[in-house]
């Protein structure tokens, strides 16, 4: 049976009291034992109510602490699990209208590093956007004075669950605009650069869900970071964006907020950059076909 946190905050309680009373016995039968068996019977019995009294405020104490330990790990968005790998690539099979970036070096194009935030990990299943955060790459080097920071009204209740995440609440998003307004805006600020997320098939899927309500439409190159990853350090299996953020020297601040993870995966790719061209892959052509080799395997290794 699966125990929740807070199940185990509560079994953390009656472990702590009942290892007092355990504790305590023992010390006052000690106690008891040896007073009691000439003529301090009075004398022992103030020692067990003393030792009784002591072992109590000890125990209420140590509660008190681990308490606290376990809510502030409950709510340590930096110690949760890493959003899962979404593994619709197709996704990134996106028309490419721009044809005459192929061939520019990646150095010469204008990237938008973006993240979402969101209410779950089902976008066909009714969960929605509730924050957008992004900044530019250029020349190799990351502009965070070319920003964007929206959070969404989702028009529902936050999960508790999600909220443990990113710790976005429903006051947070009170009074702001809904999808609706806030990812046109993001299209204008995107252009026509290269798109580049971490993982980017799961927040490009809720962008190109809203597509038909707000009219606006996501059909840029797509870059993933992820994938990249794979490509540079085939040798490891974790290309999650601590580990990955670790092996560039990058810290990641903000963790879980849209803005702060774009910036995170921002200077992770412009570390990535140096270590592509000692690959031989300095072009956005050279950059998408590796990226797409890297797609089967990742398909392939989905299947075993």
């Amino acid at each position: 049976m699966k125990i929740s946190r807070l199940s185990t905050r509560r079994l953390a309680g009656l472990w702590t009291a009942g290892l007092g009373v355990v504790l305590a016995a023992a010390a006052s039968a000690a106690a008891w034992l040896v007073l009691g068996a000439g003529q301090g019977a009075g004398q022992a019995l103030h020692l067990v109510v003393w030792i009784f009294a002591v072992t109590a405020v000890i125990c209420a104490c140590a509660w008190i602490w681990l308490n606290r330990e376990l809510h502030r790990r409950e709510l340590d968005a930096g110690a949760l699990p890493e959003r899962p790998e979404f593994f619709d690539y197709s996704l990134l099979d996106l028309p490419r209208h721009m044809q005459e970036l192929d061939g520019r070096t990646l150095r010469s194009l204008d990237f938008t590093v973006f993240d979402t935030e969101t209410t779950g990990l089902r976008p066909s299943h009714g969960d929605e956007l509730i924050s957008i955060g992004a900044v530019g790459v250029h020349g190799g080097k990351v502009t965070e004075s070319r920003s964007f920071d929206e959070f969404i009204n989702p028009g529902m209740d936050i999960p508790k669950a999600s909220i443990r995440i990113h710790g976005i609440t429903d006051d947070m998003v009170a009074g702001k605009p809904g999808a609706n307004a806030v990812v046109p805006r993001f299209r204008e600020f995107v252009g026509d650069t290269v798109l580049v997320a971490h993982n980017a098939a799961f927040d490009l899927t809720f962008l190109k869900l809203k597509e038909a309500e707000t009219g606006v439409r996501f059909d840029h190159v797509v870059l993933d970071t992820l994938l990249i990853s794979v490509f540079l350090d085939r040798d490891t299996d974790d290309h999650s964006l601590e580990t990955i953020a670790k092996r560039h020297g990058v810290t990641i601040e903000n963790r879980h907020s849209a803005v702060g993870d774009a910036v995170a995966t921002a200077r992770i790719f412009a570390a990535m950059l140096e270590r592509l061209e000692a690959r031989g892959v300095s072009t956005l052509d050279q950059l998408i076909r590796a990226c797409d080799e890297m797609v089967a395997v990742r398909r392939l290794q989905a299947r075993m």
